[in-house]
């Protein structure tokens, strides 16, 4: 899977199970915690698509709200500090 597949996975996942609005537009760089359009518990399950989708572990404790912000932070922050799971 590219960055581009994944963006538009993890774009569907926040529309569809966690926001619950298949028609709203979101980009890789609309500001997903700032805006409201998600909370901090939403973020745990984020986070666990995340990794899911990357097959990297990314360790919750080095990962900040602002980390999140964005899809396309989200990916960085995966590349950056996640570990391919074996």
């Amino acid at each position: 899977m590219d960055d581009a597949e994944r963006i538009e996975a993890l774009t569907r996942y926040i529309r569809v199970d966690v926001i619950g609005r298949a028609d709203l537009t979101i980009e890789a760089d609309t500001p997903l915690v700032s805006s409201g359009l998600i909370d901090s518990m939403a973020l745990i399950d984020v986070l666990m698509k995340l990794e899911d989708l990357t097959g990297r572990d990314i360790p919750a404790g080095k990962v900040q709200p602002h980390h999140l912000e964005t899809i396309r932070s989200m990916l960085a922050v995966a590349a950056r500090l996640g570990r391919p799971r074996s």
